[in-house]
């Protein structure tokens, strides 16, 4: 049986402030997810236009080892510290599995 893609939505709330470090930062991190990691498939940020300082993060990953490998990756590490610093509290991330 093949193994279900794996969807990850992150919603982030961003201290006020910090919005341009913040999507500096993002954005270097998207660059470097679509070019080095082979298993992503999808990964955007986008800003919620109804909630203020709000971003959501879509990803899409081939497998379970990919979500892995990319918590592990060394520029989502080095990123991490960066946003770490502009986020008003801790993310809320949903797991999901793709269906079609």
């Amino acid at each position: 049986m093949r193994q279900k893609m794996i969807c990850i939505l992150a919603t982030l709330k961003v201290k006020k402030g910090k919005e341009e470090l913040f999507e500096k930062t993002f954005i270097e991190l998207s660059k470097n997810v679509r070019e080095i990691e082979k298993g992503n498939i999808f990964y955007q940020i986008s800003k919620d236009r109804e909630v203020e300082n709000t971003y959501i993060v879509m990803e899409q990953y081939t497998d379970q080892e990919s979500v892995d490998a990319h918590g592990k990756s060394d520029h989502f590490r080095a990123a991490g510290a960066k946003l770490a610093e502009c986020l008003d509290g801790a993310p809320v991330i949903k797991r999901l599995d793709a269906i079609s």
